[in-house]
């Protein structure tokens, strides 16, 4: 024993200690504190507590021994009972207690002891919650809080500056949401992806907006696209920026970089793709449902191999800015194939992979694929089709000719037709009028429709405001017109000259009556009936 005493003999000093700290005065116990803390090196509070001890009942004189009211029995009993209550709180459970255990002892559930019974109906509903929260704590299993893992910091930004002409096989990938201007709701997500160097895009169509289902469409895109997936850059959605994602790439040996927050510009190459490619073949309708995703994924098969393999595109040579002007150079067009096929990187059996699979496609029957899955999703999208797309390649192809003249060849895209209004929104104000209307232009042919309204309105004050002239206006004109057509064709007996009398109408909602169909009463006449 150096400076403090061994467990032993601390024992001995707190038995030697104990009775004479027990009796002595307040300024002696801190002594006696002070000489035993030093002696055994406990702390000063531990030492308070072994000195007011008792050695028989090991505990403090002062301490209180309660006594266990409610047993082990009894909090049995009480476990059966809140779970046959459905796991409710203490006082629901306490205001049907008495008729959950005569329920249960009537039924044969459960036999209780009639000490047990008194004391389970006289808890408390606070003790009855005391009883039961070990057996809340572990039922409800309450799951540790999750940290926020840091995966954005731990990727890379990379911006538009930092590609310097990578190799095929850096790629961009971004979502095209098909919701029609309507974010709320169910819709479809396309996963899109391009090949910065060489421009090739692949697309999937997705169900939902999910990390596990971006892994999964990726895994599908990695077997299309031509070359290995080397890189991959996304913007800051939390549907890539996760771990899910970050492990898939750490898996695949894939270098995982995203795009500065709110700089577009960074992820310029799929951007421009999303509009020149998936919205010019799919267009800007809603989309939802399994049909749909089924009948995109069959459009994106054609348009994968129509563009990659026949659709040239501009690639950006060199840029400079002269004064406020912006020079830009580019390289002649071509399609993603051929750049692939011109790059050094790419082995000479993906090149013949290439260039056997685009002399075996025929553009013109992916463009007529195209146009039969384009007039599918119009229909889906509710867009009516008057000459629906589903020809035979050959009907197609001799169509192509003069298919300009029809506007625009993809049925996506085709604007609805309207038809003309043929029925009125309001109720007709000269209904009940008309009549008299008629007679007075039976006697003055040449008066102007302002003085019928004037004359209208000393006849009917507050019935006709001023807003009403140019209806008027328009109802006198017509009847010119109809006028002038009996006086053309007066000679011909079977000429065929509309009435101009109103019909009956009946009253609708209490309007007053319901307006003329415009078909029936096309002007104003003398009222003669042909």
């Amino acid at each position: 024993m150096n400076d403090v005493v061994s467990i032993s003999s601390r024992h001995e000093v707190v038995a030697a200690l104990r009775l004479r700290y027990q009796v002595a005065r307040k300024l002696d116990k801190s002594k006696i504190l002070d000489e035993f803390v030093a002696l055994t090196g406990v702390h000063r509070k531990h030492a308070i507590r072994l000195l007011n001890r008792d050695p028989e009942l090991h505990v403090s004189p002062n301490t209180k021994q309660g006594r266990k009211v409610y047993d082990l029995a009894v909090h049995e009993a009480l476990v059966v009972v809140w779970e046959a209550a459905d796991r409710i709180c203490g006082k629901r459970l306490k205001s049907v207690m008495p008729q959950y255990v005569e329920s249960m002892e009537r039924h044969g559930h459960v036999t209780l002891a009639s000490e047990v019974r008194r004391k389970l109906l006289a808890a408390s509903a606070s003790t009855l919650d005391r009883l039961l929260k070990p057996n809340r704590d572990v039922a409800r299993k309450r799951k540790k809080k999750r940290t926020r893992t840091k995966s954005a910091q731990a990727v890379k930004v990379k911006t538009f500056a930092d590609w310097n002409e990578p190799d095929p096989g850096y790629t961009e990938i971004d979502f095209v949401v098909h919701c029609g201007g309507q974010p709320a709701g169910e819709k479809i997500h396309s996963l899109v992806i391009t090949d910065v160097c060489s421009g090739w895009t692949e697309a999937v169509p997705l169900l939902a907006r999910e990390q596990s289902l971006v892994v999964e469409g990726l895994t599908v895109l990695a077997r299309q696209i031509p070359m290995a997936i080397r890189g991959i850059n996304s913007d800051n959605d939390s549907a890539f920026i996760n771990e899910t994602l970050i492990s898939y790439c750490e898996q695949q040996e894939i270098e995982f970089t995203r795009s500065r927050p709110y700089k577009s510009n960074d992820q310029a190459w799929i951007e421009q793709k999303n509009g020149a490619i998936i919205r010019k073949f799919v267009g800007s309708e809603r989309f939802s449902g399994i049909v749909a995703g089924q009948t995109l994924g069959a459009l994106y098969q054609s348009v994968r191999l129509y563009v990659n393999y026949f659709q040239p595109s501009f690639k950006l040579l060199s840029k400079h800015r002269d004064g406020s002007k912006l020079k830009r150079k580019f390289q002649s067009p071509k399609t993603p194939c051929d750049r692939l096929l011109d790059h050094s990187k790419i082995s000479r059996e993906q090149k013949e992979i290439l260039r056997a699979t685009r002399d075996a496609l025929d553009p013109v029957e992916l463009l007529h694929r195209i146009r039969e899955c384009q007039a599918a999703l119009a229909s889906l999208s509710g867009t009516t089709i008057d000459h629906p797309d589903t020809k035979s390649l050959a009907e197609f192809l001799s169509e192509l000719p003069t298919l300009w003249m029809t506007g625009d060849a993809r049925p996506t895209h085709r604007q609805q037709a309207t038809k003309p209004r043929d029925y009125r929104t309001r109720v007709d104000p000269f209904v009940n009028v008309w009549p008299q209307i008629l007679e007075w232009l039976e006697q003055q042919p040449d008066v102007t429709a302002k003085a019928l309204l004037e004359r209208l309105q000393n006849e009917y004050p507050d019935e006709y405001s001023d807003g009403l002239l140019r209806t008027l206006q328009r109802r006198v004109k017509q009847w010119r017109q109809v006028m002038a057509k009996k006086m053309v064709y007066a000679c011909l007996e079977d000429a065929d000259i509309p009435s101009m009398s109103i019909p009956k109408t009946e009253p609708e909602n209490g309007a007053g009556g319901q307006p003329p169909n415009p078909r029936d009463f096309r002007g104003i006449s003398s009222g003669v009936q042909r």
